[in-house]
């Protein structure tokens, strides 16, 4: 049986992220992924959108690790060339009477550390955004996009030239305690061609995104339920693309289920618009009865009176690995915690947005965990 220091399961943006940053601390990290390619079942299928810390409740796991995320994850781009723009936001009310919204969400953002923010009124929105129809704004100033996908590489490109091994095609299959190590069960391999293998970890960092509440569940760990959301996206490309500058949000679902559809300016000069927010049966349903274009059409019209349907054309989706059920209100913060039965595994679940932006500070978390675990 293989012998590891610590095995990170989940080849997305954190688990990259995170063996990352073990990596540098330690030997023998291993990171699996189930599927042929890193990042490919949540992490890069989103906005790229490298976000500020405004929406989400002060003292909050995810408010801290996105404030201090935003800034690792500029430097980590500049550093090692991952394409980004640090554009700023707009976040916009459309009628003159969700103004006081503005005002609260710039409090918030306040409370939580984020610099910059100010309220602009219709005119000078029109100068940043002349499409764009809305009474007032929430400038945000530390927001910006990046290549989400080529963000997910360069931290697995770094972890890897620091001694980590990745392993695609690589499914977890049971998770099972042996005194201060972990035995796990490896599936490696796709359907036609596979092998089972194991290798005993003394730390295990479950990172599996979607699939989180089921490994944690191999250890007896039920605590949690993901329930995927699936975000969709329009996108206009051509001379249209041009009616956006950057980065324009509505204001968020007061339920907290969203930060709402979105006009993102790409890094390859296209717009997209999304996503949206379904809850879906499956955590493989990215396609199965998809909204028209004209539902996005009509949404987009409130900030964006010039779009028109055949402007847009249908673009990828994304799901979400959502804590809070259907039907359910406000935002569930990030779970990042040791079993509390099996110590030597760390648990991270719901990790949905910030997520991408949160990486880098997550994985410091994750990083003093671990010191924990192996000490």
């Amino acid at each position: 049986m293989d012998q590891a220091n610590i095995l990170v399961i989940g080849g997305g943006v954190v688990g990259c992220a995170i063996a990352r940053e073990l990596s540098e601390r330690w030997q023998d990290v291993f990171l699996v992924e189930q599927f042929p390619k890193l990042g490919m079942a949540t992490s890069s299928r989103n906005s790229g959108v490298n976000h500020s810390g405004i929406y989400y409740p002060k003292n909050s796991l995810k408010a801290r690790h996105c404030v201090e995320g935003n800034r690792l994850t500029y430097e980590f781009c500049t550093k090692h060339g991952v394409p980004f723009r640090h554009c700023g936001k707009l976040v916009v009310a459309a009628l003159p009477h969700e103004e006081a919204e503005l005002q609260t969400l710039k409090k918030r953002g306040e409370d939580n550390g984020v610099e910059g923010l100010r309220v602009i009124d219709a005119s000078e929105i029109r100068r940043r955004e002349p499409h764009i129809r809305g009474a007032a704004a929430l400038e945000v100033p530390s927001a910006g996009i990046v290549s989400a996908e080529e963000l997910v590489h360069a931290y697995a490109r770094v972890a890897v030239n620091q001694g980590a091994n990745i392993v695609t095609h690589a499914k977890v299959t049971s998770l099972e305690p042996a005194g201060r190590t972990i035995r796990v069960g490896l599936r490696i391999g796709d359907e036609k061609h596979s092998q089972a293998e194991a290798i005993e970890a003394r730390a295990v960092v479950n990172s599996a995104g979607l699939y989180a509440d089921e490994v944690a569940a191999m250890l007896g760990n039920d605590s949690w339920t993901i329930y995927p959301v699936r975000g969709e996206y329009c996108e206009v490309r051509g001379p249209r693309s041009s009616l956006i500058n950057s980065l324009v949000y509505p204001l968020p679902h007061a339920d907290g289920f969203s930060l709402g559809v979105h006009f993102t300016k790409t890094l390859w000069g296209t717009v997209l618009l999304g996503p949206t927010a379904t809850y879906v049966d499956r955590k493989d349903n990215y396609e199965k009865d998809r909204l028209p274009i004209s539902d996005f059409a009509n949404s987009a019209k409130i900030l964006l009176p010039e779009i028109d349907e055949n402007d847009l054309q249908l673009g990828y989706s994304g799901l979400r690995p959502k804590l809070v059920p259907p039907g359910g209100h406000g935002i569930a913060d990030f779970v990042i915690a040791r079993d509390a039965r099996v110590p030597e595994a760390i648990h991270l679940v719901g990790i949905e947005s910030p997520g991408l932006t949160a990486a880098p500070s997550i994985a410091r978390q994750v990083r003093e965990l671990t010191r924990e675990v192996l000490s």
